[in-house]
């Protein structure tokens, strides 16, 4: 995962977790973990089974929920 950005745009976190094809940093997998949690146990189950590509789908809802409030503003000066 070295020379990989974080899948959320603007985030400048340490890539933590993969999500899908993709990584995300610690703080936006917890968010994608707890995500998963909410729609229920079969979530995890049926992910489990599914191949990166397919998860790549599950990656792109999640992406959709999330509001741009919670999107992190990119640092200033770098």
């Amino acid at each position: 995962m070295s020379g990989q950005s974080c899948l959320i745009d603007g985030c400048q976190a340490r890539v933590y977790a993969p999500a899908g094809t993709r990584s995300i940093c610690k703080d936006h997998f917890l968010g994608f973990l707890t995500w998963r949690r909410r729609r229920g146990p079969q979530m995890f189950r049926k992910y489990a089974g599914l191949s990166m590509e397919e998860r790549d789908t599950i990656a792109a809802e999640w992406l959709q929920t999330l509001a741009t409030k919670d999107l992190p503003h990119p640092i200033p000066g770098l």
